[in-house]
């Protein structure tokens, strides 16, 4: 909720309804995902969005804001999983389809880490993360860079001689396109997809939000100008 691009983007609401309930709905549709668990901070800034996880009988837990990484370690302690998915909760346009095509891959590979974002390809705001419990605990027992603590992953991206990490690339190469909530332009952007999507397709994939903005061109300028915020020298943008 203190974003400081976007104050409360997260419960920011369209059509009656926040950004994250959206989310919610979408990645409770991915056939791979067994439970969903929204890690949020001890802050009473954040007290809505455990308002919002019990509305929606959504697990949750509370943890550090700059320590994130603890908040997924923590998560992961409580309901352990044989796969540990992130996502990041500015992305309420995922597409269910590339959460399941992430963990199947996941799982052919047999990698420590997969991740869309290694090198881009996708929309931005299309990001999605695999990687293995064990992984996860080593990371969060061993990093102490501040930016592996803030940004979860960089401790296992950052050391590819020790966790074999796995690309999830697509073509053609759509990195262009910007879906992520982070700037009020970023916002106005979503709006008028979800606006014009979801009263009539509420279970829309990415090829439906690529042919909307083929109709409407000019959408795609709205937030063109928004650099990303890298985690440093990492591949996560913020």
């Amino acid at each position: 909720m203190t974003s400081t691009r976007l104050p409360g983007k997260v419960l920011r609401e369209i059509l009656g309804r926040p950004l994250l309930a959206y989310q919610l709905e979408r990645m409770r549709r991915a056939g791979t995902l067994e439970r969903i668990v929204i890690a949020t901070t001890t802050n009473a800034t954040d007290d809505p969005i455990e308002h919002f996880c019990r509305a929606q009988d959504c697990d949750f837990v509370r943890g550090s804001e700059a320590d994130v990484l603890s908040r997924y370690a923590l998560a992961e302690r409580i309901w352990p999983a044989d796969v540990v998915v992130r996502l990041t909760s500015d992305c309420p346009l995922i597409d269910p389809g590339l959460i399941d095509l992430a963990v199947r891959r996941f799982r052919e590979c047999g990698c420590d880490y997969l991740s869309n974002m290694l090198q881009p390809s996708w929309p931005y705001g299309m990001a999605a993360e695999v990687m293995t419990p064990r992984a996860l605990r080593e990371a969060a027992a061993e990093a102490t860079d501040p930016r592996e603590r803030e940004h979860v992953t960089p401790f296992l991206y950052w050391r590819p001689q020790r966790f074999k990490l796995e690309s999830l690339t697509m073509s053609p190469d759509l990195s262009r396109h910007r879906w992520t909530v982070d700037t009020p332009e970023d916002f106005e952007l979503v709006r008028r997809l979800l606006e014009a999507l979801y009263p009539t397709r509420p279970k829309f994939s990415m090829q439906d939000v690529l042919a909307m903005l083929e109709t409407h061109p000019e959408w795609v300028k709205i937030n063109a100008h928004v650099e990303q915020r890298a985690a440093g020298g990492g591949h996560e943008r913020k």
